[in-house]
């Protein structure tokens, strides 16, 4: 029965009141043997009331499993502990070192783990951002390729900006940062990020040297472009956790089974509906709703500059009537909204980006969604002289087929007589538009007609007869009641085209007896 602690200092004061575990037996009323124990427990210095710790076989390698443990800083493996300490003669198994070594790794990294300061911004100060590993969608040519994500949020009140793109570039960096504080509506002072070659070229004692074009473009927009120490993304968490949450519900995995997008278009689309959803929810650790925030935050932002940084991105082109602008003697489509406006084009590797203002473009329905600033609106693959690069979604209901042939025209009924024949369905505009082309004389009569048989039959079976009937290239006066009587009584059959290959001449199977004895006899 385990002592009370009432009752082991009764033990242990009757020890030293007498000297001898016999004599403090009987005072305490207990075994001799308890109070050996007791009084061994208290001279080891180990605690008295609880579970004394036996002694083991690794216990005199200790000291040098911890040394080792210190020298690799915790990294050293079980395994190389235990054949060096089987060099220095310990007998026991593998199992007793992994035990020692976890136990002293776990020591190590109580006094050596790194501790955090929760960090207290102040509005208007801190963005962050950084880039994270998009999804697969078709890209110009329908090819699948990857995308990149650009995440950006205010440290104070939490307002997440996530950006699709193709790559990052020192390009697509200025117009991502253009486009985020356009967003946040007003630029912090300070922007964190890591220390990728579009910001932090080298290296030296430690000290990153920035590019200079980012330094001028932090400079027009005012704000200081600070980086986190290499290769310590814990010193810009905010961006970090910003970038796992936006990968977690747009990239799609098992996890979350999202379905592929189906176009760039579709992924910005999300992107934008993420970002909607986010910074109106409740942030856990603010407690405040970002777009709230955001708010109160903007009266500490600087004003935004009236016009976008352009370093780098390339020249500008004018958008012609077709939609196209001209590069390196090449035409290419463009996005429809943009005919008379400049863009930015710059050759990126085997690619060929626009980039537009969208902020200097009337609000029209191709452009009312909440991108800001520079946006990069088309990508193209560089092309030669005289092989022009055409997007078709870049001309939606266009009355031309891709290969340059015109479109079936459509009929459109003008007046009652045309509307009431249009009307028996789509077997009347296919034999409309067949028996225009085949030149057929009194249309308008076999029009009426048509419909005058509609009032006997059906308008379903006669349009059931005209769709055949143009199928057959059967455009005569009596072609369409001969199809319906023949539809009505029998069962349709295969269709038969009237062509030179075809004749109702009876064939002279009849005439192959004809002179034989046989047809003689029975004559």
């Amino acid at each position: 029965m385990k002592k009370s602690d009432r009752d082991i200092m009764e033990i242990l004061e009757a020890y030293d009141t007498t000297g001898t575990a016999h004599s403090a037996a009987q005072l305490a009323g207990v075994d001799p043997k308890t109070v050996r124990r007791y009084v061994a427990a208290r001279d080891a210095g180990m605690p008295v009331t609880g579970p004394s710790r036996r002694p083991r076989i690794i216990d005199e390698h200790l000291p040098q499993i911890e040394q080792w443990v210190e020298r690799s800083k915790g990294k050293v493996r079980a395994d190389i502990v235990h054949e060096r300490l089987v060099a220095l003669g310990f007998d026991g198994t593998e199992r007793t070192t992994r035990r020692a070594v976890a136990e002293a790794k776990a020591a190590w990294r109580a006094g050596h783990r790194r501790t955090y300061r929760p960090w207290i911004t102040e509005p208007g100060l801190w963005m962050q951002f950084d880039w994270g590993a998009g999804p697969k969608v078709p890209g110009p040519g329908g090819i699948l390729r990857s995308t990149l994500l650009f995440c950006a949020w205010l440290a104070w009140s939490r307002y997440r900006v996530v950006i699709p793109v193709w790559d990052q570039t020192l390009p697509t960096l200025i117009a991502c940062l253009d486009a985020t504080v356009r967003r946040f509506g007003g630029v912090p002072t300070y922007a964190l990020t890591d220390n990728p070659r579009t910001v932090s070229i080298d290296h030296v004692a430690g000290i990153p040297v920035r590019h200079p074009q980012i330094v001028e473009t932090a400079r027009h927009y005012g704000m200081a472009v600070h980086t986190c120490v290499p290769f310590d993304p814990e010193s810009k968490g905010g961006s970090e956790a910003t970038v796992k949450i936006a990968k977690a519900d747009l990239v799609p995995t098992d996890a979350n089974l999202l379905p592929d997008y189906a176009s760039f278009a579709d992924l910005e689309a999300a992107c934008e509906q993420f970002c909607a959803t986010v910074n109106a929810r409740r942030h856990r650790e603010s407690a405040r709703i970002p777009e709230e925030a955001l708010a109160e935050e903007r009266a500490r932002l600087h004003t935004l500059p009236t016009a976008p940084h352009t370093l780098a991105l390339g020249t500008t082109r004018s958008v012609g009537t077709d939609q196209t602008i001209r590069f390196g003697s090449v035409r290419y489509s463009t996005p429809p909204g943009l005919v008379g406006t400049e863009v930015w084009v710059r050759a990126a590797g085997t690619d060929l980006v626009v980039v537009a203002d969208l902020d200097s473009l009337p609000r029209t329905p191709d452009w009312a969604g909440d991108r800001r600033g520079l946006t990069e609106i088309a990508r193209h693959r560089l092309s030669t002289p005289g092989n022009p690069s055409i997007d078709l979604a870049h001309y939606p209901g266009h009355p031309q087929e891709p290969d340059g042939a015109p479109r079936p025209p459509r009929p459109k009924a003008r007046s009652a007589a045309e509307a009431r024949f249009l009307d028996l369905g789509p077997g009347a505009h296919t034999w409309l538009v067949a028996a225009s082309a085949a030149g057929t004389v009194r249309i308008r009569a076999k029009m009426t007609a048509a419909v005058e048989l509609a009032v006997f039959v059906g308008a379903e079976t006669v349009d059931s007869a005209l769709s055949r009937a143009a199928e057959a290239g059967r455009f005569a006066e009596g072609d369409l009641p001969a199809i319906v009587a023949h539809h009505t009584d029998t069962t349709a059959g295969a269709v038969v085209v009237a062509d030179e290959e075809h004749s109702v001449q009876p064939g002279t199977a009849a005439w192959a007896g004809f002179g034989s004895t046989s047809a003689q006899a029975s004559s």
